[in-house]
């Protein structure tokens, strides 16, 4: 059984997650609205992957005995200068999404909450991931500038990425 502290704090990481979710997805909108189907396509992955991460907490309070409460997502920002603003601005959230997973484990510790604990340590580790992509991105932005066709070669290049979805039972 969770506490009521730790139940308030994981539905408010469901809340953060889908806002997350709902900023990637407005990032790749931006890029479709470009004709750049591959920056799109690496963000709209993005927005799944946020996507099963509030699902992942959402299964974890039910699996619990939590009660979930869902609270309206804010809207997200829509426009950009350009791509490298875009993927600073993903690290930038990224960063705030470490701060918020850290925060859950101090709370899950100083409520002696060893299973939420445990459970919060793949979120640690999908946040490394997370901000080691982000920064990759901006290097690569970075070193092709507005050359065009480099632009071109990585769009092509993140048009390649696939989704899976981390709450999916190994196959068999």
């Amino acid at each position: 059984m969770l506490s009521k502290t730790i139940e308030k704090e994981l539905n408010k990481q469901i809340n953060a997650e889908m806002y997350s979710a709902y900023l990637y997805l407005s990032m790749s909108a931006w890029f479709s609205a470009k004709n750049m189907a591959g920056f799109a396509n690496w963000l709209k992955i993005q927005y799944q992957e946020e996507t099963a991460h509030a699902i992942r907490f959402y299964n974890y309070v039910i699996e619990r005995g939590g009660k979930i409460s869902l609270e309206p997502i804010a809207g997200p920002q829509t426009e950009w200068k350009t791509p490298l603003e875009i993927f600073k601005q993903v690290l930038e959230h990224e960063h705030h999404v470490t701060s918020l997973i850290n925060n859950l484990v101090n709370v899950a510790i100083a409520e002696k909450d060893h299973a939420t604990n445990n459970m919060l340590q793949w979120f640690i580790a999908e946040q490394v991931e997370e901000e080691a992509n982000a920064e990759k991105l901006i290097g690569e932005v970075e070193l092709i500038g507005e050359n065009g066709y480099g632009l071109l070669m990585l769009d092509r290049e993140l048009a390649t990425r696939v989704f899976v979805d981390p709450n999916a039972s190994p196959a068999a």
